[in-house]
């Protein structure tokens, strides 16, 4: 016989499909399970709600997963959520025809909160953002191992994760890069180098997108990370092409990732804000303007300062952009909303003295699919733009 769950019961009345219930809307627990456990779940007048992760460490107590009382949340469900995911990207979306490294994935967007799993050919890279995904890694493990015969894995939890969760997790080290290809374009994936995920496979089809129109261009890729913009320009036959990141780990393995594919760019290590400052003081301009920085915050409190870091940055971007030109601008910060993001566009457009024509608002590939109910999963913001004047 299976031991019942431990129950968590509501003070209020809780009517949102939201799978997230904070810790003010949860009576403490007379014996408190331990960070990331399955429990059931019933309402402030005892009806069963559904089953879901508990942490009472967590500003977020409970994590719903199910909510049919006839269904456990077991080993074989975790296998059927991630075998669902799978067939999404395999037969619906094909993107096997395009890519072998997408998101396998996406957290809440696919049923599991707090659970990233991203493919490299035969490397997966499995991250923990919940202390319930973390607890359940074996029933994940397993599951992956019958997806995907043969398969590697790397796997990690951020710091800040950690903490907030409260557990302890060492990430996998010593991981084989492996290399994968998008469009016929080849990447070196390294999740235990310069980034934890190896790879940043959420800009797929914004890169071949953006690429085609590269042709015969000067292209300037800031905050250009392993490359991949700068990569595909050159490939799909850019004249000229500048990549600038500050981090020379990340530079190295653009440096790669162009050897790879046969083409040249030129990668520069340097800050961008000094970087730009001196390229509009020479009058240096470029067809095409590519924008990308690193998520400037995580906490809510710090939301109004990191709209001013991308004020600044897109203003001094919009300078270098020739009349005509192209610029495409990106957010990977989950806080920072679109109508935000645009807003910021607006006035960086204002204080540089360019008209901007916005020709396109994207966001991450279908891979990283999102509920309409958990916005919070829509977290990359991508505006392509001509400079009219």
């Amino acid at each position: 016989m299976t031991e019942p769950l431990p129950q968590v019961r509501l003070k209020n009345a809780w009517h949102s499909t939201h799978p997230w219930i904070f810790q003010r809307l949860v009576e403490k627990p007379a014996q408190r399970p331990k960070p990331g456990s399955i429990v059931e779940v019933v309402g402030v007048d005892g009806v069963f709600m559904g089953r879901g992760f508990y942490n009472g460490h967590s500003r977020i107590a409970l994590r719903m997963l199910e909510n049919d009382p006839d269904v456990a949340v077991d080993a074989g469900w975790f296998l059927r959520k991630i075998a669902e995911a799978v067939r999404l990207r395999r037969e619906f979306l094909q993107l096997d025809a395009v890519s072998n490294a997408w998101r396998v994935f996406h957290s809440e967007g696919d049923g599991i909160s707090g659970l990233v799993i991203d493919r490299y050919d035969d490397l997966l890279v499995v991250g923990f953002f919940s202390a319930g995904a973390w607890r359940h890694r074996e029933w994940i493990f397993n599951a992956l191992r019958e997806l995907f015969p043969g398969c590697r894995f790397h796997s990690f939890a951020d710091e800040h994760v950690q903490k907030q969760e409260s557990f302890d997790y060492k990430d996998t080290l010593g991981t084989q890069p492996a290399i994968i290809r998008e469009y016929g374009i080849q990447f070196r994936a390294d999740p235990a180098g310069a980034h934890k995920t190896g790879f940043f496979a959420d800009q797929r089809e914004n890169r071949e997108w953006l690429s085609h129109q590269c042709t015969g261009k000067r292209v300037l890729d800031l905050c250009c990370n392993t490359g991949g913009f700068a990569v595909y320009a050159a490939a799909r036959g850019a004249a000229d092409v500048v990549g600038i990141d500050i981090d020379p780990a990340v530079i190295d393995i653009a440096k790669d990732n162009a050897h790879l594919n046969h083409v040249k760019p030129r990668f520069v290590q340097a800050d961008i804000f000094p970087w730009l400052r001196e390229a509009a003081a020479k009058g240096d301009l470029y067809d095409v303007v590519i924008l990308d920085p690193a998520k400037m915050t995580r906490d809510r409190e710090q939301v109004i300062t990191a709209l001013k870091k991308y004020l600044d940055m897109n203003k001094l971007a919009l300078a270098t952009v020739k009349p005509g030109g192209l610029f495409a601008t990106f957010s990977c910060t989950g806080l920072v909303s679109e109508e935000q993001f645009l807003d910021m566009l607006r006035r960086a457009a204002f204080y540089a003295g360019r008209t901007v024509q916005v020709l396109k608002v994207a966001g991450a590939g279908a891979d990283h699919p999102w509920l309409a109910q958990v916005p919070e999963s829509r977290y990359l913001k991508a505006v392509f733009c001509r400079v009219l004047d």
